[in-house]
């Protein structure tokens, strides 16, 4: 890997790829499924513990590089409902890691110098207490923001969040706060993850890493039924590369037009 990001080919091609990205349509929102931790860890003689920091790793680089390109809007899928399963200790590892990383996100000179707004989208309130108020503090901290959204998908699943939404809309309704022809594609928007007056758009771009190809349960509503591109690849996620990112940009781009990436 070392020798194919000294190779002035390979260099010029992402050179390449970020200018015709910078000339087309702009891609505003990039959801990314972030799979193959484990999988590298185990590959490569690891503990799967350092899988999971070092995918952290890969996070704030595409993070960086959405800001290069101008995409408004990365969803991270870092915690799903199922993910609750996993054993207590790899939960435990699971939880501090994201702690942490929300705490330099909070931090962050970069952050704030690019004016990110860093957002905690799903069952919150499902998370460990200090967990919880770690990610407080990160979107208080960040509240004012609107260059950049980082959207990290925690304890979420794609219908329990339609659930959630229909269950608001039915409370709403039938306190008569709304009426039920009031209800439109819109509205029903304005209820889901997360309820703080900016709803997460629709998606332009799915990428989903470690070489399966399905959205699992994955903003249904912001992806289906949507112009929205998909971007499976083979590497796990600590070896997603910044060429990996701009080829998936440039496929949504040209998505239908018939051009060459």
């Amino acid at each position: 890997m070392s020798f194919i990001l000294r190779n002035p080919a390979y260099t010029f091609y992402e050179r390449l790829l970020k200018s015709r990205i910078l000339a087309g349509v702009p891609v505003e929102h990039v959801a990314i499924i972030q799979d193959g931790n484990r999988r590298y860890a185990l590959q490569k003689g690891l503990s799967r513990f350092l899988g999971h920091s070092l995918g952290a790793d890969t996070s704030e680089k595409v993070s960086d590089w959405c800001l290069e390109v101008g995409v408004k809007h990365l969803t991270l899928y870092a915690f799903s409902t199922e993910n609750f399963e996993r054993d207590e200790l790899e939960k435990r590892y699971l939880f501090d890691l994201i702690k942490n990383k929300f705490g330099e996100l909070c931090r962050s000179k970069k952050i704030h110098a690019n004016r990110v707004r860093v957002r905690a989208i799903g069952r919150v309130e499902m998370l460990p207490l200090d967990l919880q108020e770690e990610i407080c503090r990160t979107e208080d901290a960040t509240r004012e923001y609107e260059t950049m959204y980082l959207n990290v998908a925690l304890a979420y699943g794609g219908q329990r969040e339609l659930v959630d939404a229909a269950r608001l809309l039915a409370r709403q309704i039938r306190e008569g706060k709304i009426r039920a022809e009031d209800v439109d594609e819109d509205l029903i928007a304005s209820h889901l993850y997360p309820q703080d007056g900016i709803s997460v758009p629709k998606v332009d771009l799915i990428i989903r890493t470690g070489g399966d190809t399905r959205t699992s349960n994955f903003l249904p509503w912001q992806a289906n039924g949507n112009e929205c591109a998909a971007y499976f690849c083979a590497p796990y996620w600590p070896e997603f590369r910044k060429i990996d990112f701009l080829r998936a940009i440039r496929t949504a781009q040209t998505r239908g037009s018939g051009q060459q990436a």
